[in-house]
């Protein structure tokens, strides 16, 4: 076929070509269909609730949020966030905030106990979670997180993200988010061996191959998977799909990784490279170590590891030894960095006492969520910083993702950093670094492409909000009201 006959439909018009952007009745709908869906209530409680703007279709849907879900913060703020990126989407086509109204609500949210018994024998109890958001795209797929800051406000909002996190990937993945109130660096491993266990049998009756994929989160790395895997298999028979593993451990770098490769994009475009560049690492789990790996691998040189017993510094950067060294320590459960400074004679130990006091060009937040606020950001601008890039979930507020803007550092949310995970899970167990890198490559140049078409030239947040939410709306428009 001709160049000049594959740019015609059959019929001899011009094929246009087809984006989540351009779709037929997608964002950019006709004024008719416009004006219809706006003169629809949006909401239809005390009295019918209109909305004439965008904004104030977005201002509505946070309202009503706040309504039911009041008590829960990090979900509020979750919803607040997206849905004043999503304004322009309503502003265009109106249908898209009735979609929106859906998608707050998760498919199914389960909440169970978790009984176990300690070294001692004393019975004891926590609290156990899985939230399947959406199944738009396909079966669901997400982190399972342990911690002491896990509650139902924290899961909400955690899978809230992951449905636009998921989405924006281009793979045909859900997303659910789970998880347990218990903190697993003060257990030894005998209890997180009958914990596990016991979130799994009450587990298994929601997930399974198909169904829904638990991955890696915070507190949660390969033995942990491990555990619940090898309870998986004594209650199920099936254990594989297509001879993808289920709860396989596989690829736990892939996190870490991804968030690296997004760094690489983002600074390629302001014709900068990671080389040479000074970086401080918040957190020493298993993402943070592998975005040290990585990082050393593209010649940037990492500074710092912070756990909750303080902070290790190397002036001079931490090099591959030191780093092995590291990771050896943090691989025993419970171990504090403070054992660091035993083996190293140029480390600083909570020197200066503020780890955002060291200067640096890129900060890389693998820790808790909530880590960099107002003040965290403003600190790191006033120290010359030029980049803050996400290594953990939802570890920038709100508030200090307004200051990293308006003082012109690059931002990397998490929506977008996280997603190294889902592409190599999508990708099966031939997945490379390579590979990865070229995903990532291209998942970035939709968001950037994204933001600039809905007036936000550079915000990858918006950006990866609404490429997100399109995917799944789009979809979610041919499903009726599910």
């Amino acid at each position: 076929m001709t160049r000049s006959m594959a740019s015609k439909s059959s019929f001899g018009e011009p094929r246009k070509k087809k984006t989540l952007l351009t779709d037929d009745g997608g964002v950019h709908a006709n004024m008719q269909l416009s004006k219809s869906w706006k003169n629809k209530p949006l909401f239809r409680r005390q009295g019918d609730v209109r909305f004439k703007t965008g904004l104030e279709a977005a201002n509505l849907l946070v309202a009503e949020a706040r309504r039911r879900d009041d008590h829960e913060e990090e979900y509020i703020n979750s919803v607040e966030s997206t849905m004043h990126c999503l304004a322009p989407i309503f502003e265009r086509n109106p249908r898209y905030a009735f979609v929106a109204k859906q998608l707050m609500e998760p498919e199914r949210f389960v909440q169970f106990r978790v009984p176990w018994l300690d070294d001692t024998g004393v019975l004891r109890m926590n609290r156990g979670y899985r939230i399947q958001f959406s199944s738009s795209l396909g079966p669901y797929e997400g982190a399972l997180h342990f911690g002491y800051h896990v509650n139902s406000g924290s899961i909400k909002s955690l899978g809230f993200d992951s449905v636009f996190s998921n989405g924006l990937t281009g793979y045909n993945l859900g997303a659910a988010v789970g998880g347990s109130d218990i903190n697993p660096f003060d257990k030894s491993e005998a209890e997180i061996q009958r914990f596990c266990q016991s979130y799994m049998t009450e587990l298994v009756k929601y997930i399974g191959p198909d169904i829904d994929l638990p991955t890696m989160g915070m507190g949660v790395g390969e033995k942990e998977i491990g555990y619940l895997y090898g309870q998986y298999k004594r209650i199920n028979i099936k254990s594989s799909s297509g001879g993808r593993p289920f709860l396989s451990p596989s690829h736990a770098e892939a996190p870490g990784y991804g968030v690296v490769h997004y760094a690489k994009e983002m600074l390629a475009d302001k014709g900068d490279s990671l080389q040479g560049k000074r970086c401080l690492i918040i957190g020493a789990g298993k993402v943070a170590r592998s975005v040290a790996q990585k990082l050393l691998e593209l010649g940037a040189i990492p500074l710092t590891f912070s756990d909750s017993s303080g902070h290790v510094y190397e002036p001079d950067g931490i090099d591959e030894g030191k780093l092995k060294t590291i990771s050896k320590i943090k691989n025993e459960r419970g171990a504090l960095l403070g054992r660091y400074i035993i083996a190293s004679t140029t480390a600083q130990f909570n020197d200066p006492s503020s780890i955002l006091d060291i200067p640096c060009d890129l900060c890389f937040p693998c820790a808790a969520m909530n880590d960099i606020n107002d003040e965290a950001a403003t600190k790191l601008a006033d120290n010359g910083c030029i980049g803050v890039i996400e290594g953990g979930y939802s570890t920038v507020t709100p508030v200090a993702r307004k200051i990293l803007k308006k003082r012109g550092l690059m931002y990397g949310p998490h929506t977008l950093t996280m997603t190294g995970s889902s592409i190599v899970n999508a990708q099966g167990s031939r997945a490379t670094d390579e590979m990865l890198a070229e995903e990532v490559g291209r998942v970035y140049r939709g968001v950037k492409a994204t933001a600039q078409e809905f007036n936000a030239r550079g915000d990858l947040y918006k950006g990866a909000n609404i490429s997100g939410f399109l995917r799944v709306a789009n979809a979610m428009l041919n499903h009726g009201a599910v």
